[in-house]
C-alpha cells in the first residue's frame, strides 16, 4: 500500500517521555512512546501479538511467542517473552547486537479508541546517549506506531522495500525530523542540556535518513 500521510500531523500523534530507571543496580533511560488508535482494544491486542498480523505491519517474526518462549524479528531483535496479561499487556526481552534492553507494551481503553503505552528500558552507555540520545530506539517505534496505525485504518499490509523507500522520501524525512525533535523535547524535559539533546537529535535524524552505501560492484 502506498503512505499518504501528513507527516508533522501523524508525528504529533505520539507523546515521548524520558524517564530514568534501574537494573539490578544498573542505571537505564527508559522511552516512553504513547499514541491513541482509533481501535478496539481486542482488534489492536491482535495486531501487536499475533504472529499473523506482526508482519503486515512490523517485520516477519519466528520462534514461540508465549510466555517463556523465545521469538526472533528477522534482520533485527529476538528476545525472551517475560509477560503476557492478555488483552492488557506484555513484556519481552529485546536482544541486539550482543545488547539486551526491555520492551513493555501496554493497552487501556480510551475515548474512541485505545492507548497504546510503549516503554524500551535500556542500560546507559554514556557516550552512546550523547551521540544520540532517546531517539536511537524512539525514531525506530515512531516508524513502527505509524505502519500499524496504517494497518489498523486499511487492513492492509505494508510493503517493506515500500515503507523503506518512503523514509528516505520528503515526506519520511520531515516525519522522521519531527520525531527526533519530540524526543529531543523530552529528553531535555527530563535534564538532558538542550544543545546537547537537540544535536543529537540531528544526528538520530541524520542516521534514520541517510541512504545505507550502495556496495561497490
Amino acid at each position: 500500500m502506498s503512505i499518504t500521510i501528513d507527516p508533522v500531523a501523524t508525528a504529533g500523534l505520539v507523546s515521548r517521555e524520558v524517564r530514568d530507571g534501574s537494573r539490578d543496580g544498573t542505571p537505564t533511560k527508559i522511552a516512553v512512546a504513547r499514541r491513541t488508535y482509533d481501535a478496539e482494544q481486542s482488534d489492536l491486542w491482535q495486531a501487536v501479538t499475533s504472529p499473523e498480523r506482526i508482519p503486515r505491519w512490523f517485520m516477519p517474526v519466528s520462534g514461540d511467542l508465549s510466555v517463556g518462549g523465545r521469538y526472533q524479528l528477522e534482520g533485527n531483535a529476538g528476545g525472551l517473552v517475560e509477560r503476557c496479561d492478555a488483552p492488557e499487556s506484555f513484556a519481552v526481552t529485546w536482544e541486539f547486537g550482543g545488547g539486551v534492553s526491555w520492551v513493555e507494551v501496554s493497552l487501556t481503553p480510551a475515548d474512541g479508541g485505545t492507548t497504546l503505552e510503549l516503554l524500551h528500558e535500556s542500560p546507559v552507555d554514556p557516550d552512546f546517549w550523547t551521540q544520540y540520545g532517546p531517539g536511537a530506539v524512539g525514531v525506530g517505534w515512531d516508524l513502527g506506531l505509524l505502519g500499524l496505525g496504517l494497518h489498523l485504518a486499511t487492513g492492509a499490509t505494508m510493503d517493506p522495500k515500500e515503507s523503506e523507500a518512503w523514509a528516505l522520501s520528503p515526506e519520511g524525512v520531515e516525519f522522521a525530523r519531527h520525531a527526533s525533535a519530540g524526543w529531543a523535547d523530552a529528553a531535555i524535559a527530563d535534564g538532558d542540556d538542550a544543545d546537547a539533546a537537540r544535536a543529537a537529535g540531528e544526528r538520530t535524524l541524520a542516521f534514520y535518513t541517510t541512504p545505507a552505501p550502495t556496495p561497490e560492484a
